[in-house]
């Protein structure tokens, strides 16, 4: 059977009729709320992004993680407040997602995060630079129960690789990935699904065929071609790929870049998912990376009163009214499709 079917009919064995019910209650208020104007919400979250840290080892150049650029402070998530939120939310939750900036493997508790929410029954990805994936943390990685395993690979050769990744290295990578191919056989287990995500940015490129390969060749199970986010693109970066498929900007004929993307006065996003950050506050997505949006914070709410609450109300009123006018949506190109 083909990989990403397997790992399709995964997902699809964890949904349940209330979950089910769940997310046909949030379509049908997202699609209400773009006809109508009206910002309104009858569900709770079907994916839920989970910061286990912001700390990282590397120090790539368009991650405030690596470049150490943060104006909120580093820390790891408290299981205590984890657990509490998961508990609250498995019921109607179908996917988690422990990313948002960060190497999750630093936490030290991954794993019990991980098996925690595998016991309820949610679908559990992460992302990870696979630098601390040595033989013990691969099996312990398996035996989880994690369902996907993102590995960010963009560059097949320690050259082109570290340009982006600074401070890595890719021998490391893929020993890592061969050490959770490995426990994959060994423990005769279907999961995690491995992807290698490769980031296309102009150093790279050249070696998109060459990826492909590697993951044949190695036994993982997808690669995933990633448009980079730049911070500053209005007047161009050595990071922006040549291949115009593979990238966000188009250059305007005063010799300005621009979003290809034009701004659409709605978003997904805000209906079906959120980010919780380490510390537990609640922000609207993955874009406001330093948590200048905050909705919420679970240390003095539940998640109920603040996803029901006026501040999210407000934001998916001011999405509705003008996506352009909000700062962190400005180099934004996602979630103004429901199938993207």
């Amino acid at each position: 059977m083909n990989k990403n079917i397997k790992d399709g009919l995964n997902l699809l064995s964890k949904v349940t009729p209330t979950r089910a019910w769940n997310a046909i209650q949030i379509l049908s208020s997202y699609f209400y709320s773009k006809v109508s104007r009206r910002p309104v919400h009858w569900g709770m979250p079907i994916a839920i992004s989970f910061e286990p840290t912001t700390s990282c080892n590397l120090r790539c150049p368009e991650c405030p993680s690596g470049l150490r650029s943060f104006s909120r402070p580093t820390g790891m998530m408290e299981e205590k407040l984890y657990k509490r939120t998961i508990d609250e939310l498995a019921d109607r939750l179908l996917y988690l997602i422990f990313y948002f900036q960060g190497e999750p493997y630093l936490h030290p508790k991954f794993f019990d995060l991980v098996t925690y929410a595998n016991k309820k029954g949610l679908y559990t990805a992460t992302s990870t630079n696979a630098h601390y994936l040595n033989d013990d943390r691969a099996r312990k990685t398996v035996e989880s129960g994690l369902d996907r395993l993102i590995i960010s690979i963009d560059g097949t050769t320690q050259d082109v690789y570290e340009q982006y990744r600074v401070g890595g290295n890719l021998e490391k990578v893929l020993e890592g990935t061969r050490n959770i191919i490995k426990w994959k056989k060994e423990l005769n287990s279907s999961t995690p699904h491995v992807i290698f995500q490769f980031l296309v940015v102009k150093p790279n490129e050249h070696q998109i065929d060459e990826v492909k390969q590697l993951a044949l060749e190695m036994g993982v199970d997808e690669v995933g071609l990633k448009t980079a986010q730049i911070y500053d693109y209005e007047e161009g970066s050595d990071l922006i790929p040549t291949i115009d498929k593979y990238s966000r900007y188009k250059k305007e004929k005063e010799g300005k870049y621009a979003i290809k993307n034009k701004f659409i006065d709605h978003c997904w996003k805000m209906w079906h998912s959120c980010v919780i950050t380490w510390d537990g506050a609640v922000v609207p997505c993955c874009f406001d990376k330093d948590a200048e949006y905050k909705l919420g914070d679970m240390k003095q709410e539940t998640f109920t009163q603040l996803w029901k609450g006026e501040k999210y109300r407000a934001f998916r009123a001011s999405l509705i009214k003008s996506r352009s006018e909000i700062e962190m949506c400005k180099n934004c190109t996602e979630g103004t499709q429901v199938w993207a």
